[in-house]
């Protein structure tokens, strides 16, 4: 039977990836930093393990936690909505600490166990703002973008030791908790002249149109994992499907 780890499962795209596994039999390792049990239905393949991808003692203590995996899913990340001039440097690195260099981080650690078996996947969920900026989100497409580029230099170095790294992009997710929690970043003063930009985004996030649901990008983890055919971009959701068909 085989294992997937999956970061950030206390909601959303985590969370419903968790599901989708387990409902296909995989064992199970659902990380988040405040581990709940009562968010998965009971199973003797599952494991609620406790994780903060920033810090390298609570990562070496969920890999040890975890054992062998055949799938590594990069999920876990924050989200800031804010003119750059209103972000201060620490959100910044706080966003990178936890978009990009959580995901450098787990990656690193399952990568010994995986060449030594000479088989793994590892999948990256970043986002379709990495295709068509937008505005208000320059830091964390900067961060995401990283991540595509990372993922697509590290696979050209693990496909001759049998490991495939892919990437999952999400479009717009009104359904998951990213903006109420990108919004727990937004503290800095925004100059007034940013006012009319703030309320065209915002007024622009709440008009109907196509959109990511959990389980698009569930689906399409799946496939990452699942099928060595897979492209390297996999995007997830109708609104980002579309996209990626028009660029």
């Amino acid at each position: 039977m085989k294992t997937v780890m999956i970061t950030g499962c206390s909601s959303g795209f985590g969370l419903e990836i968790a599901r989708h596994f387990l409902e296909r039999d995989w064992q199970v390792v659902a990380t988040m930093r405040t581990p709940r049990t009562d968010l998965l239905p009971a199973s003797s393949r599952l494991r609620i393990v406790a994780l903060d991808v920033t810090d390298g003692d609570s990562i070496d203590a969920a890999i040890a936690a975890a054992g062998p995996v055949d799938a590594l899913v990069n999920n876990a990340g924050v989200g800031v909505i804010h003119p750059l001039e209103a972000v201060s440097m620490d959100t910044a690195r706080a966003v990178f600490d936890a978009n990009t260099l959580g995901t450098i981080a787990m990656t690193q650690a399952v990568l010994p166990a995986m060449r030594a078996r000479r088989a793994g996947v590892i999948v990256n969920v970043t986002s379709t703002v990495t295709l068509a900026p937008l505005p208000l989100l320059s830091v964390y497409t900067a961060s995401k973008a990283a991540v595509n580029a990372f993922t697509e230099s590290l696979a050209l170095e693990l496909a001759p030791l049998g490991i495939r790294a892919r990437l999952v992009l999400p479009g717009r997710a009104p359904g998951t908790r990213f903006g109420e929690n990108a919004r727990a970043l937004m503290q800095g003063g925004v100059p007034a002249e940013y006012a009319p930009l703030l309320d065209e985004v915002f007024q622009g996030m709440r008009v109907p149109g196509p959109v990511t649901q959990a389980s698009d990008v569930a689906q399409a983890v799946w496939r990452a994992v699942t099928d060595p055919a897979a492209p390297m971009r996999i995007p997830a959701g109708e609104d980002a499907e579309a996209l990626a068909a028009s660029l």
